[in-house]
């Protein structure tokens, strides 16, 4: 069967030889989480693109760096992903649950792809360790 585009990362499959997206909604998360944890500048040509949520796990947790990756977050998707809409972010860190490793981020992103009749689904990405 064919395929929209390899999964990433690479893997081998018995059926296609490389494991294959074949459904735009897991095309469309794919190219989510690329964005999400590509660093700005690290993609040739495109030296704007990208969240890189990795930059930010490290960072002091505060409400204000919550707001700063949610803006850019917001930014990104409206520039190179436009036909997703948003509904809800949520970042949990030490910062909103005291259990949680300081050394940990993930961000929930509950988002609706419009061109795909409003098909609705969510892209979890956690970062280091629990």
């Amino acid at each position: 069967m064919a395929g929209l585009s390899p999964k990433l990362p690479l893997r081998r499959d018995f059926t296609d030889g490389y494991a294959l997206n074949k459904n735009f909604r897991d095309l469309v998360k794919q190219n989510f989480k690329m964005l999400l944890l590509t660093i700005p500048g690290e993609r040739m040509m495109m030296p704007k693109f990208g969240v890189g949520l990795k930059r930010y796990l490290f960072e002091l947790n505060t409400q204000a760096n919550s707001n700063i990756i949610q803006t850019e977050i917001r930014t990104q998707v409206r520039r190179y992903l436009p036909f997703i809409n948003l509904e809800i972010i949520d970042i949990q860190s030490s910062n909103t649950d005291p259990t949680i490793s300081n050394n940990f981020l993930s961000v929930s992103i509950r988002y609706r792809i419009e061109p795909l009749g409003n098909l609705k689904d969510v892209l979890t990405v956690n970062i280091g360790d629990l």
